[in-house]
């Protein structure tokens, strides 16, 4: 399958790109922890089947130290016991916020784990990422980004720019 589209070769698409970008630097700057950041970001990726997504956290989540066990584990982690309560909280966030449509939400008992684990600079920056790595998913769907080229860091010097 071949990409629809290239954003970064547009004009609009590249400008929006690189305010988005802006906002993902707030995130990756806040005190919510980097492995649970590329966790979630992998898992709403894996359920909006965005395979760019799909690689970028792979391989960001890899190159930030998290091991190949806790990587593939990510779409299964109910079932693992890889993953602390904590991170467990974030990937129910991530589920739930992704699916909201089926779920009607997020629900009671997810937030409390949530509230339970994290402070609000962390739950902000929690749902911000939740709503932002959707955000991308549907981007990469609609215009048929494929993974598989992506190399760690490739986009941290026009982030900061």
């Amino acid at each position: 399958m071949e990409p629809r589209f290239n954003m970064s070769g547009n004009e609009i698409g590249a400008r929006f790109a690189k305010r988005f970008g802006g906002a993902s630097q707030v995130l990756a700057q806040s005190t919510l922890p980097k492995a649970t950041q590329e966790l979630v970001m992998l898992r709403a990726s894996q359920i909006n089947g965005c395979g760019w997504c799909v690689d970028v956290h792979t391989k960001e989540a890899a190159a930030a130290g998290e091991t190949p066990v806790r990587i593939h584990l990510v779409a299964a982690w109910r079932h693992a016991t890889v993953f602390t309560e904590a991170e467990r909280a974030a990937l129910a966030l991530a589920e739930e916020g992704t699916r909201l449509a089926d779920a009607h939400g997020v629900s009671d008992e997810t937030w409390a784990q949530v509230v339970k684990h994290y402070d609000d600079d962390q739950i902000a920056a929690l749902v911000c990422l939740v709503a932002q790595i959707n955000a991308a998913n549907r981007l990469g769907v609609i215009v048929r980004q494929q993974g598989g080229s992506y190399e760690p860091g490739m986009f941290a010097a026009v982030e900061r720019g």
